[in-house]
């Protein structure tokens, strides 16, 4: 599992850095500096939870069974979250209005806020950290 949390952190990571240069060199020709920075945001976020699964999978003071619900709740996150902010800043390039799925936004937001608690429940609850 942990290498499972430490491939899927290193992909988004890596995702993050090509979706940020893409957004900081191209995007900028193509939408208004609104959506540059609607674009930005899902970025930002995107890298800020690579880097949480970088954390987790490296962290041991947390069984693999109490890691497995927060890698999934985090992924389902910058999914939701990250991906649909980048659907929605590119709205303005297609025919196919993104704003209908502009709902899936703070949901993805719910499961990074529950994958935070549910990681910081089970710091403060594990009885001994190794």
């Amino acid at each position: 599992m942990n290498r499972t949390i430490l491939l899927t952190g290193t992909f988004l990571g890596m995702l993050a850095i090509v979706l940020g240069a893409f957004g900081a060199h191209g995007l900028e020709k193509l939408v208004d500096s609104d959506a540059v920075d609607t674009f930005e945001t899902g970025v930002r976020y995107q890298m800020y939870h690579a880097l949480f699964l970088l954390f987790l999978g490296m962290y041991n003071g947390v069984k693999i069974k109490a890691k497995k619900p927060v890698f999934i709740l985090l992924l389902l996150g910058v999914v939701l979250f990250s991906f649909s902010i980048y659907l929605l800043a590119l709205n303005s390039l297609t025919s196919f209005d993104f704003k209908i799925i502009g709902f899936l936004t703070p949901i993805g937001g719910v499961f990074l806020i529950m994958a935070w608690i549910y990681l910081g429940y089970h710091i403060l609850t594990q009885k001994e950290l190794n």
